[in-house]
């Protein structure tokens, strides 16, 4: 049997959490494999040899974050090591906390729905209560943003499961390997309902009242949000949630410093909060298909 040699490691990073799904190519592997990530062994989930190309498919485990090596070890017909038979890529693998600076699809919806806020109600819409400090000391200037009303306040999500929405099935992607191009099923997405509360603020009873007609002006002409699929591609299309009110609109008159007040609740329904977990990989995608044709009986 030949001994392994390890030439690539793809994708070279994943989660913390492990379950990704990391080929690794090179040559004289094993009918049977054992690959580890800095020593903690993944799920090598198949093995393929084609043309002298050896191709392991491996969920990676979980395993704090870092660079670690990759070994891949042949196994015999019994799963013991083969002696002798081990090969390591340095550093060919980083595990990474999730990267909650970068902004994600949710970043952006909530991005996109205070801006359609902004554009159609009231020109001060914030994600969060406004309070009287410097928020910008880096600039010398000393100036403290004062609180303003007429407002309204942006709080939430809540994330409530939806399996109406939820495609419930794995989905599958084709990507490309040593083999050519074939099929990875996922898990279906994590799909939710993105509740929020929108609370409005103003020192003039008739004004609130105002806001509330807007505010619901707003829910009523707009029933679905829509953004870029893509940011960076502009022709990569529209995605779309159905988005209403959820609950009653509750005021309140009577407050400190003579503010007046309401809160209503926001859905967005159906919301992917990610793509789904790669469980494996499927047939080629220029593999023909069996036509199972049922045999019918003598009359």
């Amino acid at each position: 049997m030949a001994v392994p040699f390890i030439t690539r490691v793809q994708a070279a990073a994943g989660p913390t959490s492990g379950g990704d799904l990391v080929r690794v190519t090179g040559t004289g592997f094993a009918s049977q494999v054992a690959v580890r990530f800095g020593g903690t062994a993944g799920r090598v989930l198949a093995v393929v040899d084609d043309s002298g190309v050896s191709l392991a498919l491996v969920h990676a485990p979980e395993h704090e974050p870092g660079t670690v090596a990759v070994e891949l070890e042949n196994l015999d017909d019994t799963g013991t090591p083969v002696p002798g038979e081990l090969a390591t890529l340095p550093t060919a693998y980083r595990f990474l906390r999730p990267r909650v600076a970068e902004e994600a699809d949710l970043t952006r919806l909530v991005r996109t729905l205070l801006r359609e806020l902004k554009r159609q109600v009231v020109a001060n819409v914030s994600a969060s209560v406004s309070v009287d400090y410097d928020d910008t000391v880096a600039d010398g200037l000393r100036v403290v943003a004062l609180a303003k009303l007429p407002s309204i306040v942006l709080s939430g999500p809540t994330l409530r499961q939806n399996r109406f929405y939820s495609e419930n099935v794995p989905r599958e992607d084709v990507v490309a390997n040593t083999r050519g191009l074939e099929f990875v099923r996922r898990r279906p997405p994590y799909t939710v309902d993105l509740v929020f509360t929108l609370t409005a603020a103003s020192e003039r009873t008739v004004e609130l009242f105002n806001l509330v007609a807007a505010v619901a002006t707003f829910l009523n002409r707009n029933r679905r949000i829509e953004m870029l699929r893509n940011p960076a591609d502009p022709a990569s299309g529209l995605v779309r949630w159905e988005m209403d009110a959820e609950g009653d609109f509750r005021t309140q008159l009577e407050g400190k410093d003579d503010v007046r007040a309401f809160s209503c609740g926001l859905v967005i329904r159906g919301f992917d909060l990610d793509e789904g977990q790669p469980l494996d990989v499927g047939r080629l995608v220029d593999d023909p298909e069996l036509e199972v044709v049922p045999i019918q009986g003598s009359a």
